[in-house]
This record gives C-alpha cells, sequence and structure tokens, in this order.
C-alpha cells in the first residue's frame, strides 16, 4: 500500500494522547472499608471489573477510529509498478502503407485505426509517432489528433527491422523513464523475426482483414514493336479465392479503347496483350475491377515518338562491328575517318565511339573533354600500337585515369563480368557460369579509379567506366581479340549508347529515384515541369548539350501519366506507378515474437494501458472504518 501525502502518517503519535489519558484514569486509589458497608465489596468487585472492560473497549475504538481518519487524510492506495512510474514516454507507429486499404470488420484497416486512435487516446504526455513517409517527436495529443485524422496511405513500406530501429530513435536516452512502442500494422510480411529489444515495453496490435483476396495488375511491357504498331503485353496475378473470369479494359485519355477477358480458372497469374495502332503520344492506362486493395488496380504508360540517338564513329581501326550495330533505323550513325574528321560534328552527338586511333591530337582532346563535360558518351578503344602519352592526355582530360607504358603480351580470357553494372541490368536471367569467355591477346595496363565492368582472368581490367566515359584496355581488332564475335559486345554497345539518352521508359517505379532524358535544347532561364490533372511540379534538372537530364525524387506523390512541357507545350509524355510490393496479401505470425504484447484492436490495448496504470484508492475505506468504529464507540456507552 502507498500514500499519497505519506507526512500526514506522523499525525498517529496523537493516539498516544488518549492512552495517556485512560491510563491516569485507571491509576490505583487506597480504600478504606468501612463496617456498615462490607456486605457491598462483592457487587462493587463486580462492577469494577464492568467498568475497565468498557474504558478499554471506548479506548479501543476512539484509537481506530482516529487512526482511520489520519489514514483516510494520508489518502493510501494500492498501484503496480508501472502507475507508480512517474517519468514515461510513448511512441506510436501507425502502419499507412497500401495493405491497409484492405477491409476490416469495420471498415477499411487505417481508417478505423485511426478513428480508435482518437477516441481511445486521451492521457495529458505528450507523444512521438511515426508513419512509412514522416516522424514528430513529442507532440501533444491534441496536435496529434489533428494530424492523424489527416492521414493519407503512402507507397513506402518499412520492414520490421527499420521500424523498431525508428522507434529507439525517438526516445530519449533516459535510463530511468518507462518507454512503451505501440506498433499498430497488419503486420505484412517483410524479412526476418526483428530482435526485440529488452529495455522497452512493445504492444503490438494486428489489425485483420476480413478477406485475403486481391487482384492486381503487375506490369506491362512492349512484346513487339514495327513502325506503325506495338503490341503492348499485360501481366495480371492474383491471391487467395480468384474469380474464374474477370475483365481487364485500356484507356487513352480516360476514354475506353479496348478491353479483354481475364482467366483465372487454370493459373494465378496470366499475360494478355493488346494491338496498339499509330501508338505515338500515347498516354493509356490498364484498369482492372477489385474490390479489395485499390492501387494496384490500375498501372499507367505513355508511349512517345521514337527519338533516334546520334552516334558518331571516328574510326582508324575496322568499324564493321559498329555499322553492324547502329546503321539501322534506331540511331542516327555517322562514322568518319580520323583523318577527315569535322569537328563541327562532335557537339550535335550524343555518344562518340574513339576506334582504335593511334594517336590522339590535342584538338580532338579538347572537343571531346568539352563534349564529355556537356554530357555526351565517350568509348575510347586504343590501338595496338597507340600512342601512350597522348592517350594519357585524352584520358587525364577525361577523369578516367592512364595507361601505363606499353600493352602487355600474352593470351588473357574476359571471365568476370559486373552483372549488377548498369550495363547488363536485366540482360542476364541469372549469373552464368559457364559462358564462352572472349579472349585477348594484348592489353594495357592502367591506372584508374572508375567502375570495373569488365575483367581479365587475373582481375586485371578490360572495360572501365567513370561517369559517361568508358575505357577499353586492349584493341577490338580481330587480330588482337574476338570480343567483337562474343554475345557480350551486343548488350554491352547497345547500352552504353542507350544509356547517353536515356529516354523515357514505359512507365516508372515511385519507390526509387527516377532519371530520364529529354531531347531538347533550354534557353537561357527556362526549365521543363511535369503536369499531370492535379498538379505542376518542377523537378530536378540538369541541361546537357543536345538534352536535359530530369531526376525525380519524392517530388512524385502519386500514380499518373505526365506531360513534360516547355514553355507550356507538351513535348514529352512519361508515366509513374506504385511498386506492386504489397499486393500479395501474406502476413507474419506474430507468435514467434518474444517480449512483446500482441492485442486485437486499438481498443483493447488502451484497456489493458489503462488497467496496468490504474491506482486503487482506498481512503473511502477508511473513512467508513472510522464512521464504524465511532458507531461501535456509541453503542459500547449507551448499551454496555
Amino acid at each position: 500500500m502507498q500514500f499519497k501525502h505519506p507526512e500526514i502518517l506522523y499525525a498517529l503519535l496523537l493516539l498516544l494522547i488518549p492512552i495517556i489519558i485512560h491510563l491516569f484514569q485507571l491509576r490505583r486509589f487506597q480504600k478504606v472499608d468501612f463496617t456498615n458497608v462490607a456486605f457491598l465489596k462483592k457487587a462493587t468487585l463486580q462492577t469494577r471489573k464492568s467498568s475497565q472492560i468498557k474504558k478499554w473497549l471506548t479506548l479501543l475504538a476512539r484509537l481506530l477510529a482516529l487512526a482511520s481518519i489520519i489514514l483516510a487524510f494520508a489518502q493510501p492506495f494500492t498501484a503496480t509498478k508501472s502507475a507508480l512510474q512517474t517519468e514515461k514516454e510513448t511512441v506510436i507507429y501507425l502502419d499507412n502503407s497500401f495493405s491497409m486499404q484492405t477491409k476490416g470488420s469495420e471498415g477499411p484497416l487505417l481508417k478505423r485505426t485511426v478513428q480508435q486512435l482518437y477516441d481511445e487516446l486521451n492521457s495529458e504526455e505528450d507523444i512521438s509517432w511515426f508513419t512509412n513517409d514522416f516522424s514528430k517527436k513529442e507532440v501533444t495529443q491534441s496536435d496529434f489528433k489533428n494530424e492523424v485524422l489527416g492521414l493519407q496511405f503512402s507507397q513506402n513500406q518499412l520492414d520490421q527491422a527499420s521500424v523498431l530501429l525508428k522507434a529507439q530513435q525517438l526516445f530519449s536516452s533516459s535510463k530511468t523513464a518507462q518507454k512503451r512502442f505501440i506498433w499498430i500494422s497488419d503486420f505484412q510480411q517483410a524479412g526476418i523475426t526483428p530482435e526485440i529489444p529488452k529495455d522497452i515495453i512493445i504492444d503490438l496490435v494486428k489489425v485483420k482483414p476480413l478477406s485475403i483476396n486481391n487482384l492486381a495488375i503487375d506490369t506491362a511491357f512492349i512484346a513487339d514493336q514495327t513502325n506503325n504498331k506495338v503490341q503492348l503485353g499485360v501481366r495480371v496475378s492474383g491471391s487467395g479465392d480468384l474469380p474464374e473470369n474477370t475483365t481487364i479494359s485500356l484507356y487513352r485519355q480516360q476514354k475506353l479503347i479496348a478491353k479483354t477477358g481475364v482467366d483465372f480458372s487454370q493459373n494465378a497469374q496470366n499475360t494478355l496483350y493488346f494491338d496498339l495502332e499509330n501508338p505515338t503520344d500515347f498516354d493509356g492506362e490498364l484498369r482492372i475491377n477489385d474490390a479489395q486493395l485499390q492501387y494496384d488496380n490500375s498501372l499507367f504508360f505513355s508511349l512517345n515518338k521514337a527519338e533516334k540517338i546520334k552516334v558518331l564513329a571516328i574510326n582508324e581501326g575496322n568499324g564493321d562491328f559498329l555499322r553492324k550495330l547502329f546503321n539501322n533505323e534506331d540511331y542516327l550513325f555517322l562514322e568518319q575517318s580520323f583523318n577527315t574528321l569535322n569537328y563541327n560534328d562532335i557537339p550535335a552527338q550524343h555518344f562518340i565511339v574513339v576506334n582504335e586511333l593511334r594517336d590522339i591530337p590535342m584538338a580532338l582532346t579538347n572537343a571531346l573533354n568539352a563534349f564529355q563535360n556537356a554530357g555526351g558518351g565517350v568509348l575510347i578503344i586504343p590501338s595496338v600500337n597507340a600512342e601512350i602519352e597522348s592517350y594519357n592526355s585524352l584520358l587525364n582530360a577525361l577523369q578516367i585515369g592512364s595507361l601505363i607504358s606499353n600493352p602487355v603480351n600474352g593470351a588473357k580470357k574476359i571471365t568476370t563480368i559486373n552483372f549488377s553494372h548498369p550495363l547488363y541490368k536485366n540482360v542476364f536471367e541469372k549469373e552464368v557460369d559457364n559462358f564462352q569467355y572472349p579472349s585477348v591477346s594484348q592489353f594495357y595496363n592502367v591506372n584508374a579509379n572508375a567502375s570495373k565492368v569488365l575483367e581479365l582472368e587475373d582481375g586485371r581490367p578490360f572495360l572501365l567506366q567513370s561517369g559517361s566515359t568508358y575505357l577499353a584496355t586492349a584493341a577490338f581488332d580481330a587480330g588482337n581479340s574476338n570480343f567483337k564475335n562474343s554475345p557480350l559486345i551486343v548488350p554491352t554497345m547497345i547500352n552504353m549508347v542507350q544509356q547517353s539518352l536515356p529516354l523515357p521508359k514505359l512507365y516508372y517505379a515511385l519507390d526509387n529515384p527516377n532519371t530520364f532524358a529529354v531531347p531538347v535544347k533550354l534557353g537561357q532561364d527556362q526549365v521543363l515541369t511535369l503536369k499531370d490533372s492535379t498538379e505542376v511540379i518542377i523537378p530536378l534538372q540538369q541541361t546537357k548539350a543536345n538534352s536535359v537530364e530530369i531526376t525525380t525524387t519524392d517530388d512524385i506523390t502519386h500514380a499518373a501519366n505526365y506531360q513534360i512541357l516547355l514553355n507550356e507545350q507538351p513535348i514529352l509524355l512519361v508515366s509513374f506507378n506504385y511498386t506492386r510490393n504489397e499486393s500479395k496479401l501474406a502476413y507474419s505470425d506474430l507468435t514467434d515474437w518474444e517480449g512483446v504484447t500482441v492485442h486485437e484492436s486499438v481498443k483493447e490495448l488502451f484497456n489493458a494501458i489503462s488497467v496496468a496504470n490504474e491506482m486503487n484508492n482506498l481512503w473511502k475505506w477508511f473513512v467508513i472504518f472510522a464512521v464504524l468504529f465511532l458507531l461501535f464507540e456509541m453503542f459500547i456507552l449507551k448499551f454496555l
């Protein structure tokens, strides 16, 4: 038992006063017996004994009544250790990811959870809280209630380890405070079971959907393409109990142009195709009907007029392999002999191949340096008898390194492929180890601080990359290497050129920064803007010689088709979509989590917290005891 005012207990010393008075009243007196009253001795003795019992009982009743009054004023109570803790910190994580769109027994999970938080949170202490997109530290509960009502769904989803780390960061460094973390989520499977900290009280509120059925449009891709026709592939999937048939619709500028059926009777994943005639400047949207998750029921895409990438080959070596790769309708290929090079053509290009020149004159070094600084891409293929000094002047100007002395003789295979490099992204289905490796007869040692794209069998580089500049360490000439005949030549060269002008893709995912190029020259003080039906955005952009590179981060907040505008005139289309990470409704089993308390609802959680923090006041009982003891005293005085 605890006391709110323990200092009042000193008043219990007052109980000594009635005891002392009572003792003085009971002191013995000498009695003298007279003969005429001797016959009364027996009656006197009995009366004296009864009087003493009455006085002792009266004293006891008064003492107990006074003690009860004193204890009542001290306000006794009983409480748990949690209730007695005066320094408390609370952090709340509210999962607002797309999976919280699903419907529970009382409506959409997130909206119902927000309403329960608003209704149940009624203490006076400040709280810290965070979601998948933002965090607030030590806000008043009235501010929290105002903000949480406007909470929107987020495309982000923190994994479980990140949630715990973020929560720990919002707590103070106090060693004495009681720290409570309230984690409200549907707990979609996201990584391994996290390590639970021992110094934090963790309450998990697992909100459950009524159904785990869901249909989703996973992706779209170009299956085939000709000059005036595109075949668009669409992959649709489902989970849970699926309908045997449903429909998917294709819209262009909100106008329905095609519809087809999806058969889920045999497979949970299907691929469908739409034929698009004359698809230039096509801003489309695919839609499927599904009442569960809403965010994955549509997918935006856009098709622009094909822009040809300008490629210049400066040849002193054999350029046949370059003609085979780039002399087609997808590129504007130009090749010139080193001796007849027109320097005025260099600034207009997107990518330049310096093909086995023996000597690099200073004029070409300066022109290529200016071209690279303006954002152009360069590949340097050295000659077998390259003039080292002139090459190093160019390589130093392009900041990719230098060649070390004469070429090294000795056959080496090209055995290591950097599969994570952007040149080979989505090229290989898996990391192959039985590849028919190309080889070189001689190569140059280099001193370079650049990324290795391809390596020789002894670990020395064959192809290096720094920014938009690439350097081969050996000639591609047939007498020195069979690399030109290797399957690697196609993705390597094509992706180099494509990345020099990364035109907008069919669509982009919103989970990561995206970069693409717009083939336009800006005047002074001109900027490009992105516009959809609701907002206009000025994205991060970098002006290059023949294009503008746009990078989008978190400035794009929702999936849609956007127009790229220059002086309010549309020049290209670009589309953004949410990732489909949460489309499969699979959830973590919280029984494997140790050191946590699991609740079924927010209301149940706060009821448990209220019980744990409840203080059982006892002063009323002591007032009742005091009254009873006074009544007992009155009964003794009157009837005993």
